[in-house]
């Protein structure tokens, strides 16, 4: 019982440890969740708790997952004007940026060798974990496979994502808020909410958009992928 009345107070300390070190530091690589996913699970290793154990004492935080993502529509709304008059514009990105991310990961899975399944669980690693995980199981994926694709894509997109922009010298704020949303989801969306707040806008706008894409054409893209890359 000790592990599961400590791990929420020891989740909460380490993330807002790491958040203070990383935005004293100003590296990428320190991003905050990276990060506290690389102290507590060697934690939990040497002390061999059980994820099940540390799961049920911070769940609430697994709860609040949803809300938090609804919690992205205020930003929208901050961004309406901006939003109606650029809507063709963002429904296309959106659109190529979710068949690309569904396309991509499907065929290198199939020609790695994965099976099907596999492949179905990698196809929606670029939208938020609660749809991903639907999504997933709708076409025959492993959820929890899916769950960390989601995870590993989202860290790579908080760490590298606004680098990359900067290399490629992307500065139009809804145009890198519009490719972190579509590429790396809700983890992408805190970033650039904590860089920039239209960023942030238009990143929410992304990973809500692109969510929906996903979850309406993966069923029927998933069959095509398998019978041309499989």
């Amino acid at each position: 019982m000790i592990d599961m009345l400590w791990s929420l107070p020891l989740t909460l300390l380490v993330f807002f440890a790491t958040r203070k070190l990383a935005a004293k530091l100003k590296l990428p690589l320190l991003n905050p969740l990276l990060m506290s996913m690389v102290i507590i699970i060697p934690l939990l290793l040497v002390t061999h708790i059980p994820y099940a154990r540390y799961f049920a004492g911070s769940k609430i935080l697994n709860d609040l997952l949803q809300p938090a993502v609804v919690a992205l529509a205020f930003p929208l709304y901050e961004q309406l004007h901006q939003i109606r008059a650029r809507w063709k514009s963002i429904i296309s990105v959106c659109f190529i940026g979710s068949m690309v991310a569904m396309v991509s990961g499907t065929a290198i899975a199939l020609w790695m060798g994965a099976t099907p399944e596999i492949a179905a669980s990698v196809l929606p690693k670029s939208v938020t974990t609660p749809i991903a995980m639907a999504t997933a199981q709708s076409i025959n994926g492993i959820p929890a496979i899916s769950a960390v694709c989601v995870i590993f894509v989202g860290i790579l997109g908080a760490v590298f994502g606004h680098t990359i922009l900067n290399i490629l010298q992307i500065t139009t704020k809804a145009s890198r808020g519009l490719a972190m949303g579509t590429a790396s989801h809700a983890l992408g969306t805190a970033r650039c909410a904590e860089m920039d707040f239209q960023e942030g806008a238009f990143s929410s706008l992304a990973l809500v958009i692109c969510g929906i894409i996903t979850s309406l054409l993966a069923p029927f893209l998933f069959p095509v992928l398998l019978a041309v890359f499989g």
